[in-house]
């Protein structure tokens, strides 16, 4: 039997009774050891991450997979890579036990399947260049054992994140990411530091990905897509910043009419501007 680390008791007790600064003060301070959880992991993220990047460069795509707290982090991932890189929706696709309406409420046992997870992931045509990352705190769930093990016996790369050391899901995967965050402050609530573990493992992997298929330039995200105010603004003051416009008009039409930061300074620098 394997010793669950996300299930170990609290390392304190009779939360009821703390006041709220003591309650505060004291998951602060169990946050605070999470990053240094994750830097043992880098090196197996950093393979993840070039086998991804290969795989994408052939066409292939990367599909998370988790149930609960960790499917929702999977999903929460991939949409945002479009609107931050500009990269395609069925780029980086999010899949959850339950389907989308797991999303906002919880469905009994969606988890507890061993097929399911192949079957949607069949469903997406899945071929040998794309990857699945399953993605499981207490590396026991049903849904993303089957699919990593359906997905490696038929070539593709896999890899698993999750907290707990030897557990069911890091059989399954090529590439175990393993965080060890320890007990968590309510006792085996994983959308915790388990969680905060998962989002920063993600946020490596999507971000590096991202720019070593060069959506970054310098430190921008110059393919980013303009949905809002916000977004138009900043794009605006990276075209003033990387072209020595200072007219902010000027800039914010260029980036209209262009679409995106990178094609606005490709034409101001090569004096396509109108």
């Amino acid at each position: 039997m394997i010793q669950k680390f996300t299930e170990q008791r609290s390392r304190y007790d009779h939360l009821e009774k703390m006041p709220v600064r003591e309650l505060l003060e004291n998951i602060n301070r169990e946050d605070q050891t999470v990053p240094s959880a994750v830097i043992p992991c880098i090196p197996d993220i950093e393979k993840l991450v070039e086998g991804i990047v290969t795989r994408m460069k052939d066409g292939g795509r990367l599909f998370y997979m988790g149930a609960g707290t960790s499917g929702r982090l999977g999903i929460l991932d991939a949409s945002e890579i479009p609107p931050t890189f500009g990269a395609p929706y069925d780029l980086v696709i999010g899949l959850i036990a339950g389907g989308d309406a797991a999303i906002r409420k919880a469905v009994e046992k969606a988890e507890d399947s061993l097929e399911a997870g192949w079957e949607e992931l069949r469903d997406h045509h899945i071929g040998i260049n794309d990857v699945v990352v399953g993605i499981a705190a207490s590396g026991t769930t049903p849904y993303v054992i089957g699919a990593l093990r359906n997905a490696r016996k038929m070539g593709l790369l896999t890899a698993c994140i999750t907290c707990n050391p030897g557990s069911p899901v890091t059989l399954e995967a090529e590439i175990p990411i393993v965080a060890v965050v320890g007990p968590e402050f309510v006792t085996g609530s994983t959308r915790m530091k388990s969680g905060t573990a998962q989002k920063l493992i993600l946020n490596m992997i999507s971000t590096t990905v991202m720019i070593r298929l060069g959506h970054v330039i310098g430190n921008k995200m110059v393919d980013m897509q303009l949905s809002n105010a916000k977004l138009i603004d900043r794009g605006t003051k990276m075209i003033m910043e990387d072209t020595g416009i200072e007219d902010y008009d000027k800039a914010r039409s260029l980036l209209l009419q262009y679409g995106t930061v990178r094609s606005a300074v490709h034409a101001v620098k090569n004096n396509r501007h109108v």
